[in-house]
């Protein structure tokens, strides 16, 4: 575990010190990256009658760019509409249909996908969100 703790580590100051160059780190310098999701990252016990899955970002938006990512067919989600942005262009919805007992996987952009990004163009730094849903 410690390992891995280290090579994401060494991958995140990477790609952040890519985003920052040599200049002055400034809020609108940096990429926009995820602040918050529902369901949240990690959970068990998800409700699989949840039809959406949001995703929360550091900053405002470009309007129908996205990049949801399938990590492996057996954990993406069944899609029921096509994604959008909430009124605060900072929270992506994403219409879903959930199974009872199912570990899902949703990566948000990746190192191919990069069309979630902020209003200067700047692409949100990848993010990968799993949960499990209850057996209800």
């Amino acid at each position: 575990m410690k390992r891995v703790s280290v090579i994401v580590f060494v991958l995140l100051a990477g790609i952040i010190g890519a985003f920052a160059g040599s200049g002055r780190v400034t809020l609108r310098s940096m990429p926009p990256v995820v602040t918050r999701t529902v369901p949240e990252a990690g959970s068990t016990d998800v409700d699989p009658k949840l039809t959406e899955i949001e995703v929360t970002f550091s900053k405002k938006m470009r309007n129908g760019a996205w990049s949801w990512v399938v990590v492996s067919e057996d954990s993406w989600p069944t899609k029921r509409g096509e994604p959008r942005y909430l009124r605060d262009r900072r929270t992506c919805v994403l219409p879903v249909r959930l199974e009872p007992g199912k570990t899902y996987a949703v990566a948000i952009n990746s190192e191919r996908f990069k069309n979630f990004e902020d209003l200067g163009g700047r692409p949100a730094l990848p993010y990968v969100l799993v949960f499990r849903t209850s057996n209800r």
